[in-house]
């Protein structure tokens, strides 16, 4: 089957569909496909299908993971039909984009509980009553070993050796599993599974996202189009967001914590977010950035964003109380979700109180962070790194964001 010709009249609505596609995108492919399939859903009324595969490897998503799915809820709002694929058993192979040796498979177990974590946390972002969900293992474990070596068939090892990671692996004499090869295969397969329209994901995917509509081809199917998304930087503005950077939002981290982080952002790197993150309309965005231009305080920006994000994953009210709260600190006041802390050993050497209340991850941070100046006691900078704190309760504050009141018995 070839690809759809232009032969529906192309609207301004399609037109309009084509720019929320686009937006914030780093690769539309082919862009003329996906216009003629635009144009052809909305003359026909029949809705495209919209794939987006996700394996269950990690319990928790951060910001940078909503980027794809906020595209995905964009083109469900122009009543499309978004497909969340629960890659169950692409899982167990494990996915080698842009990795440098193998994965370790999940267990079915590990699975199981990462996927129920992944629909709590993804229905905060795409509206899961009106999406299609599903699992690969559905198609994928009636293969079978003969419908897998013919799908092996369909693709060489010499296009497969063009992946930039297998490629430097090889030269590298890093060790390559045969099974690895069966990724892109199977996620190829899904497509041709769904018999999807288009496939999001991020830049790493490109070449699965590619075997998708390689493998429709094959199958006499209308190939795919695939939209790839940038990969979010995290708060530090420089690598992408990842835990291991702790540069990262977690999409359940507390509303304070949440909007303190956003408001920490240069306000460079707070405009990329608005494209990727925000879901106001791209003309509002424009309008905020040109008020900010003519001498609006770029903050005023941000606590927009802030409280945007905030309300999408608690509430209206978490984000005004998160605001409020990030201005008590500002002032020096104590925040409201202070935690409380017993410890025993008084007289306690500041450092040791440090890091047994929780808010330094060793002793000689808890020196360094006084010998710095980031330690307060009562609002009082502590500078003395040999003192010992007495019996009694205090606020212990550690930088601008962590607090503790600290019963010493």
């Amino acid at each position: 089957m070839t690809a759809p010709k232009p032969t529906h009249p192309i609207t301004d609505a399609v037109r309009e569909a084509l720019a929320i596609s686009q937006r914030g995108c780093e690769e539309l492919l082919p862009e003329g496909e996906w216009l003629a399939k635009l144009a052809r859903s909305a003359a026909t009324g029949v809705p495209l299908r919209i794939k987006f595969g996700m394996d269950p490897t990690a319990p928790d998503l951060h910001l940078g993971h909503t980027v794809v799915l906020n595209k995905m809820r964009a083109l469900q709002d122009l009543g499309h039909t978004v497909i969340p694929l629960i890659g169950d058993f692409t899982t167990m192979i494990g996915d080698p984009a842009g990795r440098n040796s193998t994965r370790p498979p999940l267990t079915r177990e590990q699975i199981d509980a990462n996927a129920k974590t992944y629909f709590d946390q993804i229905r905060l972002v795409v509206d899961i009553d009106r999406a299609e969900v599903r699992w690969n293992s559905e198609w994928s474990d009636p293969l079978g070993a003969r419908g897998m070596i013919r799908l092996a068939a369909k693709y060489t090892v010499a296009r497969m050796m063009e992946r930039d990671d297998f490629a430097k692996r090889f030269a590298d004499g890093t060790p390559i599993s045969v099974h690895e090869f069966l990724y892109p295969l199977m996620q190829g397969y899904d497509s041709v599974a769904l018999k999807s329209d288009l496939e999001l994901g991020g830049t790493d995917q490109k070449f699965n996202l590619l075997m998708g509509r390689h493998l429709q081809i094959e199958a006499g199917q209308e190939p795919q189009c695939i939209l790839t998304m940038p990969l979010l930087e995290g708060t530090d503005g420089v690598d992408k967001m990842s835990k291991s950077k702790n540069n990262y939002i977690g999409i359940t981290e507390p509303a304070n914590t949440m909007f303190a982080k956003v408001l920490s952002i240069s306000d460079d790197l707070m405009w990329r977010w608005f494209t990727l993150l925000s879901w106001r309309a791209q003309g509002e965005i424009d309008a905020i950035r040109h008020a900010v231009g003519q001498g609006r305080n770029p903050k005023d920006a941000k606590v927009m964003l802030a409280k945007e994000i905030v309300t999408r994953f608690h509430s209206a009210a978490a984000a005004d109380a998160a605001e409020q709260d990030f201005i008590n600190r500002s002032k020096g006041g104590v925040p409201d979700d202070i935690a409380e802390v017993a410890l025993s050993g008084a007289p306690l050497p500041i450092g040791a109180l440090l890091k047994q209340a929780g808010l330094v991850p060793s002793t000689s941070e808890a020196l360094r962070m006084v010998d710095q100046g980031g330690v307060r006691i009562d609002g009082a900078v502590i500078s003395d790194r040999t003192l010992k704190v007495a019996a009694g309760t205090v606020v212990v504050q550690v930088g601008k964001r962590k607090f503790a009141r600290v019963t010493l018995g």
